[in-house]
C-alpha cells in the first residue's frame, strides 16, 4: 500500500473517533444493498474544422459503448465494508484512417486510443478496462480507495464519449455534522475517456505527450459545503497538483422563489498559482499572454463568474458573465486526451477561459413535459468571450451550442435515450483553426441489473 494511500485510511480512523457512536442498523448488507446497471451508448460524431485547413480538418466517428457498474452494499456493524467495481469497454463501428483526427504524436482519435502507422496513427478496433473501489463507512463518514470519479469545484471527471474518464486514488466523505459535508482526496492517476492505461496528470502546454511532455502523480484536494439556509449552499475547496498549481475556490448557490418560477444564482472565484517547479520550469509552464505576447510561463489566474437561470412553467432563461485575470489561462487536470473544468463556460468545444478573457452567456432551455411530451427537451447556449490579450491586438470568440433530447419516460423501453448535440465555435484569434462545427448523435440506454 502506498503512503498516501496508508494516510487516507489512517484518516479516516481519526474522524471515526470523533465520530459519534451510531450503529450500522440502516445498512442491508453487502448483497442485500447492492446496486448494478448496464450503460449503453452509441455514439457518433463528426468534428469539421471549416477554416485554416490543419492536416487533418476532419474528424468523423462512430462507436458502441458499455459501462457495467455494481456498487455493493455495506456490511451490517460499526464498521460497514463493500467493494464498487465498473467495467469499461469501447468498440469502433467506423473511423478509418485520415477521418479520425489522430497523428503519430496525438493521443488518438475522439474516441478510440490510436495505434501508430508509418504513415499516421489508425484507431484501436476497441479498448476496455476495469475499476475496483474498496470502501469503509464509520457512522456518517466514508472512505474509498481505487477507482474514483469525482466531481466537484477543483477535479471533475469527464464523460462526454463513449466511456467514461476514471481517477485511481482515495477520497473521504463526512456528514457527522448538520447540513455541513466535508470532503477530501488524493489522487494518483487518471484514466483518458479514449484510453485503458492509467497516466499522470499535467494542464495544458506541459501535456504534451513527447518526452517534453511533464506529468504529477500528486493531486490532493479538499473541501467543504455548508447548507447556511434551505436555499442557500456555501463552498471552499483547494485543489493543488504537485510542481504545477495550487488552487483556492468559493462558491454561492442560491434558489429564490420569484412569482410563479425561481431564481437559482451560482457564484464562483478561482484564485490559481504557480506550485514547486511551475514557478521557474519551462518543461511545467502553462499557456497565456506573458511579455507581451502570447507564449508560456507559470499559473497566475484569477477566475470570476456569476450565472442565473430563472424557470418558469418548463422555460428556463439564463444569463452569465465570466472574467479571467492575470498572465495565465485558467488552469486545470488536462493531459490532452480530454478533459472537463468546473467553470460555467465549460461547453461542447471550446472553454473561454484564456487569459483575460471576458465572457457574456445567453441561455434558454425548454421542457415539453409541459406540453405533454414527458421526457422531451431542448435548449440552446451563447457565448461570447473578448479581450483576448495577443501580440496582435485583443481578439475575440464565440460559440452557440444546440441540443435535443428525448428519453422514453415509460414503459418497455425506459431510459433509452436520444440526443442531437450541435455546435458552432468562431475565433479572430490566430489558432490553427479559427472555425470549427461539430455534430453528436447519440443514443443510450441505461439497464437496471439489481
Amino acid at each position: 500500500m502506498k503512503k498516501s494511500t496508508l494516510a487516507l485510511a489512517v484518516a479516516v480512523g481519526v474522524l471515526a473517533q470523533q465520530a459519534h457512536a451510531e450503529s450500522q442498523a440502516d445498512a442491508k448488507g453487502f448483497i442485500e444493498g447492492a446496486t448494478s446497471t448496464l450503460g449503453i451508448r452509441n455514439y457518433y460524431i463528426n468534428n469539421d474544422s471549416r477554416s485554416g485547413k490543419p492536416a487533418q480538418s476532419l474528424s468523423t466517428e462512430w462507436g458502441q459503448g458499455f459501462d457495467l457498474r455494481f456498487n455493493s452494499g455495506y456490511t451490517q456493524g460499526t464498521v460497514g465494508f463493500g467493494l464498487d467495481a465498473i467495467g469499461l469497454l469501447g468498440i469502433k463501428l467506423d473511423s478509418g484512417r485520415g477521418s479520425n483526427g489522430a497523428s503519430n504524436t496525438s493521443y488518438g482519435s475522439n474516441m478510440f486510443p490510436a495505434q501508430a502507422t508509418n504513415s499516421n496513427s489508425k484507431a484501436v478496433n476497441d479498448f476496455a478496462s476495469l475499476g475496483l473501489t474498496g470502501k469503509v463507512r464509520i457512522s456518517q463518514t466514508a472512505l474509498k480507495i481505487g477507482t474514483l470519479m469525482p466531481n466537484n469545484p477543483v477535479i471533475k471527471t469527464n464523460d462526454s464519449r463513449l466511456v467514461t474518464q476514471t481517477f485511481t486514488g482515495g477520497e473521504i466523505t463526512s456528514n457527522e455534522i448538520k447540513d455541513l459535508t466535508l470532503t477530501g482526496g488524493q489522487i494518483e492517476a487518471v484514466k483518458g475517456r479514449s484510453s485503458s492505461n492509467d497516466e499522470g496528470m499535467s494542464i495544458a502546454g506541459a501535456n504534451a505527450i513527447t518526452a517534453n511532455g511533464r506529468r504529477s502523480n500528486k493531486f490532493y484536494y479538499g473541501g467543504a459545503d455548508y447548507k447556511i439556509t434551505k436555499d442557500l449552499v456555501a463552498s471552499y475547496y483547494y485543489g493543488e497538483l504537485k510542481d504545477f498549481y495550487s488552487q483556492n475556490f468559493l462558491g454561492l448557490v442560491h434558489s429564490w422563489a420569484i412569482g410563479p418560477g425561481v431564481l437559482n444564482s451560482d457564484l464562483r472565484y478561482y484564485r490559481s498559482r504557480d506550485n514547486g517547479a511551475n514557478g521557474s520550469n519551462s518543461n511545467y509552464f502553462t499557456t497565456g499572454y506573458y511579455g507581451n505576447k502570447v507564449t508560456k510561463g507559470k499559473v497566475d489566474n484569477d477566475l470570476y463568474s456569476y450565472l442565473a437561470l430563472y424557470s418558469v412553467a418548463g422555460h428556463t432563461f439564463g444569463g452569465g458573465y465570466q472574467y479571467t485575470k492575470g498572465d495565465s489561462d485558467f488552469p486545470w487536470l488536462n493531459q490532452g486526451d480530454g478533459s472537463s473544468a468546473s467553470i460555467t463556460t465549460d461547453m461542447q468545444i471550446q472553454k473561454f477561459a484564456r487569459a483575460g478573457e471576458r465572457t457574456w452567456q445567453a441561455r434558454y432551455a425548454y421542457d415539453f413535459a409541459k406540453l405533454g411530451v414527458p421526457g422531451l427537451t431542448a435548449g440552446v447556449v451563447y457565448l461570447h468571450g473578448d479581450n483576448i490579450q495577443t501580440s496582435a491586438g485583443d481578439k475575440s470568440e464565440w460559440e452557440r451550442d444546440i441540443s435535443v433530447g428525448y428519453v422514453i419516460p415509460q414503459g418497455t423501453f425506459k431510459n433509452l435515450g436520444f440526443a442531437w448535440k450541435n455546435a458552432m465555435w468562431r475565433t479572430s484569434a490566430a489558432v490553427a483553426s479559427s472555425y470549427q462545427d461539430e455534430n453528436r448523435l447519440i443514443v443510450s440506454y441505461s439497464i437496471p441489473l439489481l
